[in-house]
């Protein structure tokens, strides 16, 4: 599968790292609003990769999927328009600002006849995976309740142009929570309803570093969201996603069941440590790794689409990426209405990862 990446901003790099060992694909093209930034990094992966523009990207010949790596508020009109051009679609997450804004991308591909896939991708890898096989193994009974927390004192330390992040599309939530949602899915299955909070503590943030530091940006998002997610199964998640707290001694994730308590590894990332404290135990123990992708990063997903049969779901699919942002934008709902809010999406359970060495 040939790609063209459309957006050469930090993340790029990630990518550039796994496509030069992923087989089944290949780097063709890569366009940016900033035409010398493109180039930068067509020049960096060599191997006859083009700079171009956006509209030269979508209408190259040997560009099948587009991977789209703007920022959220982009992420639909990039989408569309290389649906447009018959294209693939695989983005960077949320899938998009909004649910309506999801919904015409999936309906503009099924139209079309492409695939759409959207990160993360972290799910994939031998960290999340193992964790869901350990659940699937009955290791801790059948679920009953999991944790997931993220806090962070806020991206603006770091990032040298955080505006986005605190913009509508922004915010803890549809930032971080996707990897946490995502993998929540993926080991206990859909969310039907949902009841939150939020809070917006500061209407401006300071860069920390680059060339805007010192420079304020204005927020505009939620900054600290707090939830119940209510699964098909009948487990009850609770979810705290917060760009306002500056640590925790808290697991990422915990997944609890009768018979023990598993520790999941970060879900933003690939790989880590799965412990379980059993029921019988004295101390948690580590498991071994058992399922995944060893060794993946980002852009795995797009090599597990492209080995994907015609006709069924990738794993890192559309799909779940807009069954996703529907639970965090109810959420978000709920948060704002003081009521618990259904949700009508759905999206099957992603098929487990045996466990391989994807990679030339």
């Amino acid at each position: 599968m040939n790609i063209g990446i459309v957006g050469c901003g930090k993340i790029v790099s990630q990518y550039l790292e796994s496509f030069r060992r992923l087989e089944g694909v290949r780097l063709a093209a890569v366009a940016d609003l900033d035409p010398e930034r493109a180039q930068a990094v067509a020049e960096e992966y060599g191997n006859g990769v083009r700079a171009l523009s956006v509209e030269e990207l979508l209408a190259a010949d040997d560009v099948d999927l587009v991977l789209n790596l703007t920022i959220p508020a982009a992420h639909a009109e990039v989408a569309l328009a290389a649906i447009a051009a018959g294209k693939a679609v695989y983005g960077e997450k949320p899938l998009a600002a909004t649910t309506g804004e999801a919904r015409k991308v999936l309906e503009a591909a099924r139209e079309a006849g492409v695939v759409v896939g959207c990160a993360p991708d972290t799910v994939l890898g031998t960290g999340i995976q193992t964790a869901r096989k350990a659940i699937d193994d009955g290791v801790i009974g059948a679920p009953v309740a999991a944790t997931a927390t993220m806090v962070t004192p806020g991206h603006e330390r770091w990032h040298p142009n955080p505006d986005f992040y605190y913009q509508p599309g922004g915010g803890p939530l549809l930032d971080m929570g996707p990897y946490y949602v995502s993998a929540l899915v993926t080991l206990l299955g859909p969310v039907v309803s949902v009841v939150g909070a939020a809070s917006h503590t500061r209407s401006e943030r300071t860069i920390g570093s680059g060339p805007r530091a010192g420079e304020k940006v204005p927020v505009t998002v939620d900054t600290h969201v707090t939830g119940v997610l209510v699964h098909e199964s009948g487990v009850l998640s609770t979810l705290v996603m917060s760009f306002d707290a500056v640590a925790t001694t808290s697991s990422n994730i915990e997944v609890h069941g009768p018979l023990g308590t598993l520790a999941v590894p970060d879900p933003n990332h690939f790989d880590g440590d799965t412990r379980v404290y059993r029921l019988d135990g004295s101390e948690w123990e580590t498991l071994p790794v058992s399922a995944g992708y060893a060794g993946s990063g980002r852009g795995y997903g797009i090599a597990d689409l492209a080995a994907t049969p015609q006709g069924q779901e990738p794993r890192a699919s559309g799909t779940l990426a807009y069954h996703v942002l529907d639970v965090m934008e109810s959420l978000l709902d709920s948060a704002h209405t003081g009521k618990a809010v259904a949700v009508e999406s759905r999206a099957d359970r992603p098929a487990p990862v045996p466990l391989t060495a994807k990679q030339s």
